[in-house]
This record gives structure tokens, sequence and C-alpha cells, in this order.
């Protein structure tokens, strides 16, 4: 059975995309500990990440990366937080998102009720903030 990240890439379920290249994509997730807080996610559904092939966890950090510096410059944060827990889903995915202390990384502290439109806000953020650093190739419509 496919994951509800394979169904989100597949296009089976809606997603608000940020990244997309040939292996990785990043999407915002649906109960963010903060505004911009991004999910990366390789296309191929691989339950956990100590399974991946280093070249594709090291493609996982380097859009990660990108990702991090985006919510940083988009949302003014101090760091961007950085996290593999890999239990709500069984396909391998980075949390990232802006951080200015440690509560930010207790996901039992998600908001499922944001509203839809504050996560459309923080994707455009983070779309053009990635444009800005030079990710512009990657980068989805908005």
């Amino acid at each position: 059975m496919s994951s509800v990240f394979s169904k989100i890439i597949s296009g089976e379920l809606p997603g608000r995309f940020v990244w997309e290249d040939p292996e990785v994509v990043a999407f915002l997730t649906i109960a963010p500990v903060a505004a911009g807080h991004t999910l990366i996610v390789p296309r191929e559904e691989i339950d956990r990440w100590t399974d991946l092939e280093p070249r594709l966890l090291a493609r996982l950090n380097e859009v990660a990366q990108a990702v991090g510096k985006a919510v940083v410059e988009g949302f003014g944060a101090s760091r961007a937080g950085y996290l593999i827990a890999g239990f709500e889903v069984p396909h391998t995915h980075i949390h990232v998102f802006p951080a200015e202390d440690m509560s930010v990384f207790d996901l039992s502290r998600a908001d499922p009720d944001t509203p839809a439109e504050v996560s459309d806000a923080a994707a455009a953020t983070i779309r053009r903030a990635l444009r800005d650093l030079g990710h512009g190739e990657f980068v989805p419509s908005d």
C-alpha cells in the first residue's frame, strides 16, 4: 500500500510543494510546529532513513539545507530546525522548520488545525526565498 506521501507525490492527494526534482520533493506538512514547517521526502518510498542509499541521503540533506536557508530568510528565524523521526508515516522524511528555541522540536505540539490561508502563505514565502537563493529551477509555480 502506498504511503500518504507517495499519494501526495503522485498527485492523488493535494500538497503544497516548494521543491521538486527527479529524486526529492519538499512540501508543507498539514500539522506544522511553526509556519513554514516543511517535509523533505524522497520520491522513492523507503521507510527508514538508515536504509537509504548514501547518495540519496546526501541529496535529501542538500535539499533540506536549501529549504532551511529559505525558512530562515523567509520567516526571519535565527535557525532552521532539522528533525528525522519517522514514526508517523512509513516513508523517509526530514522535518525542516523555523526555530527560535528547542520547544519547536516537540512534534506533539504540531497544529493540525492550521488555516489553509496560513499554509498557502507560508508555502509562497518559502518558494520566493528559494528562488531568491538561486534554486528557481526546482521551485514549482505558486
